[in-house]
């Protein structure tokens, strides 16, 4: 048997004493280095960039009770498949963050694993403080957090007014609860138009309006949004993604934002995340995601000059 020699370079530290440590596995050679990561400038040729995944918070100093939502290192799973891969990631107070990513990334997976619907099987959720993975959901949304889903799941048997009540069923204050009742119909006055009338009879842009006027009837500190502009007309688009900026910018409300039209997420959002294969490829703020070749060529359409260019297939994302 012919022995080989492979070298493996790993990105911790050697033990006291000890420059590198070798191991034998199946009659092969193993040294494993302990080398400080390479910096980009230094990259050896052929070997993948590592990006550190930066924080939401670098630009403007913030400490820890300013996080009102962090996540490290979450793994889920749908049944033997890994949806989510160590993925990282936090929302400031008062903030709009939103996650891209293609179709299959762990986008709704994140959500999910958040609100309590998944039991992550690795890492940990802080909320205001708290940690709250594997806790009951509806304990989740006492603590002051509400989801609007994908494809908005309204009760469609229940009238307008009732399904707005069903968001305020935590509640005991009914004098706040007739209020935000008031401010839902200002923030959206086509259901004060339906007040009676059975949520299933809505149009699809009425029903959305409905799915979030219902959890903003939870008074919540962190909203999460799944795909609000899903199967709507642009108008209505414009119209929906206006009220989320409005609601943030008018009670201080934390948004984390799922949104597959990526430029109107990066306008309307202050920090974001790029989801690739249940993992995070890039992260950084709105402005400067907007500015990156990638975002341009694989989210917002943008192709380079020349009359074909090259392939959008044959391309590959920088960050990968």
């Amino acid at each position: 048997m012919v022995k080989r020699k492979l070298s493996i370079f790993c990105f911790t530290s050697p033990r006291r004493g000890e420059v590198g440590a070798q191991r034998r596995v199946r009659g092969i050679d193993i040294s494993v280095l302990a080398l400080k990561p390479p910096t980009p400038n230094h990259t050896p040729q052929g070997e993948r960039e590592y990006i550190t995944p930066r924080s939401c918070c670098e630009d403007d100093v913030m400490s820890s009770p300013d996080i009102i939502l962090r996540l490290s290192n979450i793994e889920s799973y749908y049944g033997p498949i890994m949806a989510i891969r160590g993925i990282s990631l936090e929302v400031p107070r008062g903030k709009i963050v939103t996650l891209l990513g293609a179709n299959g990334a762990g986008k709704t997976t994140v959500l999910k694993t958040i609100s309590g619907i998944l039991d992550p099987q690795k890492g940990s959720i802080e909320f205001k403080g708290q940690p709250i993975q594997r806790m009951e959901a509806d304990r989740i949304v006492r603590l002051g957090l509400s989801h609007v889903p994908e494809g908005r799941e309204v009760f469609p048997f229940l009238s307008v007014r009732e399904n707005l009540m069903m968001g305020a069923y935590p509640r005991k204050d009914r004098d706040g609860v007739a209020s935000d009742i008031q401010r839902v119909y200002g923030y959206f006055p086509r259901l004060r138009e339906r007040i009676n009338q059975p949520a299933g009879q809505l149009s699809g842009g009425e029903q959305q309006m409905l799915a979030i006027g219902r959890a903003l009837m939870n008074r919540p500190t962190l909203l999460l949004l799944d795909e609000p502009s899903l199967g709507l007309s642009p108008l209505l688009v414009k119209e929906i993604f206006t009220i989320i900026k409005r609601v943030n910018e008018e009670q201080g409300m934390s948004i984390l934002l799922v949104e597959q039209n990526a430029k109107v997420a990066l306008e309307t959002a202050d920090y974001g995340y790029v989801l690739e294969i249940g993992r995070v490829v890039m992260n950084d703020t709105c402005q400067r995601l907007m500015q990156s070749q990638d975002i341009q060529e694989f989210y917002l359409g943008a192709k380079e000059d020349g009359a074909r260019g090259e392939r959008r297939w044959k391309k590959k994302k920088t960050w990968r």
